[in-house]
């Protein structure tokens, strides 16, 4: 099994609420694409694009690009940009922002995850690092870091625990797997009903 396969919700369970990006940033055409892969990232000021669409260039095949940048105003990217990072087999983008021409996007099949869409472009002006510590979605990702998106929302994965995380995940997968919803239903029955108990509920 790989993070490819790896669920949100499993990901979630296993390292908490502060690993995973706020409700805001979804997937901007469905059904939401999965999306696995290392983080590239990248920081752009409100407005300025020109760190995005340098990464596109430098990011790695399979790798995840994921910006800050906060702005509602401006898109980050557009048709032709989500174009060439497919062509140069980059597996998605994640932003804090917002980008265009979602029906090319949608058309071409590239996953996109962002705060929505504008049709006013932003400047290229702003030189900034890349594959620095971003905050995107109120969560801080390093390059390295594996980040998996899909329908339920996204979650970045520390690098330096992705192997113990990835067998975590497999464990806990076979696990319900293995578990009929009547077995299900009995546990999970009998530890609300302790909780309830600890808490005098008598109902």
């Amino acid at each position: 099994m790989t993070f490819t396969e790896t669920p949100t919700t499993t990901l979630a369970d296993l390292l908490g609420r502060d690993r995973v990006l706020d409700l805001g940033i979804r997937a901007l055409w469905g059904p939401g694409p999965r999306l696995a892969g290392p983080a590239f990232t990248v920081r752009c000021p409100p407005g300025d694009n020109l760190m995005l669409h340098a990464a596109i260039h430098r990011a790695a095949p399979g790798s995840v690009i994921v910006v800050e940048s906060g702005d509602l105003e401006y898109a980050l990217a557009g048709g032709n940009v989500c174009a060439v990072a497919r062509r140069r087999g980059i597996a998605g983008f994640v932003l804090d922002g917002v980008i265009r021409d979602i029906a090319e996007i949608r058309e071409a099949g590239f996953p996109v995850y962002a705060r929505g869409v504008v049709p006013i472009p932003g400047t290229k002006k702003a030189v900034t690092p890349l594959n620095e510590p971003v905050r995107c979605g109120g969560v801080t990702v390093a390059a390295g870091d594996v980040v998996v998106a899909d329908e339920d929302g996204v979650v970045a994965v520390p690098g330096e625990r992705t192997d113990e995380i990835l067998v975590a995940a497999r464990a806990k997968l076979e696990k319900e797997a293995g578990q009929s919803l009547d077995d299900w239903e009995a546990d999970h029955r009998a530890r609300i009903d302790k909780i309830l108990a600890a808490g005098g509920f008598t109902g």
